[in-house]
Order: structure tokens, then C-alpha cells, then sequence
């Protein structure tokens, strides 16, 4: 099975399990259970800073997950999160950020280096060289895949640690499935617009140009047709051909099948539980 679960304390983590067979790396996926935030008399795993949770709690969250994930205090491991945007900018740490740098990827090769993006919906990348020994996490919102964050990502852990696509390995996390995310047809305008197998992206590409022959058979003016109806986008899949076409091999790339707005008992998803969803985390990082 290319994915395992870990209980700890509570704590649910999901691992790639290829991943955790690299000795020297940590890695991990947070859900929903455990963890001291209380979101209507519910214990929950919060990991982002929020108007409806203490930031005690959150800091006290993250500690218990980088523990269940196997971050132990003789790792002396920093996490070093990033300040998102919904953009297609990459951060290179080579030392611990005193304030989280702004951007949606980021990338090391120091050990002690713990990358982090937070989601609740949107698709959680981390890309890992076993060679080199170099990691990247990213944060892949509609806007950032039609910007090719992934592709954008794996090109810089080539330029600047000599990283070969084709040995990279990439765990793809829980993210809103093709089942729940539909987006209106401007979106599906602008990926077709930049990406050839865009049509694969979607269950019917739609733009909004398609003449309606239903505007013939109902009492209103021609040009008063109903809007289109949205269409349903699976970031998972266009982020995957974007790894694809940076050279990552397909038995490399590991995709959690899990939708967040389908398990909101086990995740977060901000389009199911509005404003007062929590926030997941997926670290990675080089053990000293």
C-alpha cells in the first residue's frame, strides 16, 4: 500500500509509504482528530492561526504532531512555515526564518529544516530528493496549479540542488476531490487557455462560450439564456500532469485518493465547514 496511517496520542498522521522508508527523512500528513482545540465541544488537530482558536492551542497542536509525525526533541527539528498566498513563489531556506516568509513552496537541503504548508482543501504537495537529499513542500490552490507551482517547484530543486526529475519522489495529500470542487467556467477558460490536456482536468470542459440550443425552446429573449453551470476540477490530477511533464517518473508519484469535504470527520475542508474550519499541515524535513 503506498500509504500508511500512524496513531499516536490521538493523533491520526498519513504517510507516503515510500517516503517513510527514507531513514533520514521526516515527513507526514495531519487530520482532524485529537489535538486541544475546541470547535464545538469537539477536540480537534487545529494547525493555523485563527480568530476562533487561542494561538497557545495551535502551538501546543503543532508540537503533538511533529511528535506523531516522529519529530522527537533529539532531532532539533524548526519548522518553517510560510506566510500563503495563493501564488506561484518558492522560498529557499538554507536557515530558520525568524517571521513566516510569504510565498506557496518552499525548499532545503539543510538538515533541521521542517517545511510546512497548511490546507483545507487545496492540494498539499511535498517533493523529495533521495539523492541529493532535498526536500520541497507545496501549497496548490487553483490559482498556484494554473500558475504551475509543482512544475515551477521540481525546476528549482534542479537548478539549485542538482536535482534529476526522474529521481524525485512526490506525495501527493489529501486535498477537495473532482467529486465536490466546482469552479465556475471562467476557471475552466483560464486553464484551458494554458494547459493542452486541460479538458482532462475537468468532467465536462465547459467555458461559457458554448452556444445553449435551450435558449431557442424557453419564452426569453435569445441572449437571455441561463449562465452555464459550473464545472467540477480535479486540481489532483492537473498537478500530477505537472509533475509529469517536469520529468517525475509515474511510479513515483503518490496520490491520497482522500477528499477533504467528504470526510469532515477526519479532515478539514473550508468549503464544507466555512470560516471555522481548522487547518491541516504537511511537514517535511532532513533529520540532523
Amino acid at each position: 500500500m503506498p500509504w500508511r496511517e500512524l496513531r499516536k496520542g490521538g493523533l491520526h498522521v498519513l504517510q507516503a509509504a515510500p517516503l517513510a522508508k527514507l531513514p533520514w527523512l521526516v515527513h507526514g500528513f495531519s487530520t482532524r482528530p485529537g489535538g486541544v482545540s475546541d470547535l464545538d465541544g469537539e477536540k480537534i488537530l487545529n494547525l493555523g492561526f485563527s480568530d476562533w482558536d487561542t494561538r497557545e492551542n495551535v502551538l501546543e497542536n503543532r508540537k503533538r504532531f511533529l511528535r506523531a509525525a516522529g519529530v522527537s526533541p533529539s532531532d532539533v527539528m524548526t519548522l518553517a512555515p510560510l506566510k500563503q498566498i495563493h501564488s506561484d513563489i518558492i522560498r529557499l531556506f538554507d536557515a530558520p526564518s525568524a517571521e513566516p516568509c510569504r510565498g506557496d513552496a518552499s525548499a532545503t537541503d539543510r538538515p533541521g529544516l521542517l517545511l510546512a504548508v497548511q490546507t483545507a482543501d487545496c492540494v498539499p504537495i511535498l517533493l523529495v530528493d533521495p539523492r541529493r537529499r532535498a526536500v520541497a513542500a507545496i501549497h496548490a490552490g487553483w490559482r498556484g496549479t494554473l500558475r504551475r507551482i509543482a512544475e515551477k517547484t521540481a525546476g528549482l530543486m534542479r537548478m539549485r540542488y542538482g536535482s534529476r526529475p526522474a529521481d524525485l519522489l512526490a506525495a501527493i495529500g489529501p486535498s477537495i476531490g473532482p467529486c465536490c470542487y466546482d469552479v465556475g467556467t471562467e476557471i475552466a477558460r483560464d486553464f484551458d487557455s494554458q494547459f493542452a490536456r486541460a479538458a482532462d482536468f475537468f468532467d465536462e470542459l465547459r467555458t461559457g462560450d458554448e452556444p445553449n440550443p435551450l435558449q431557442w425552446l424557453n419564452q426569453m429573449p435569445p441572449g437571455h439564456q441561463p449562465p452555464p453551470k459550473n464545472v467540477f476540477l480535479d486540481l489532483r490530477k492537473a498537478n500530477q500532469s505537472q509533475l509529469l511533464d517536469a520529468g517525475l517518473r509515474p511510479k513515483n508519484i503518490f496520490t491520497s485518493s482522500l477528499c477533504t469535504a467528504c470526510h469532515p470527520d477526519l479532515l478539514f475542508s473550508y468549503r464544507k465547514q466555512g470560516p471555522r474550519s481548522g487547518r491541516l499541515m504537511s511537514i517535511v524535513g532532513i533529520r540532523k
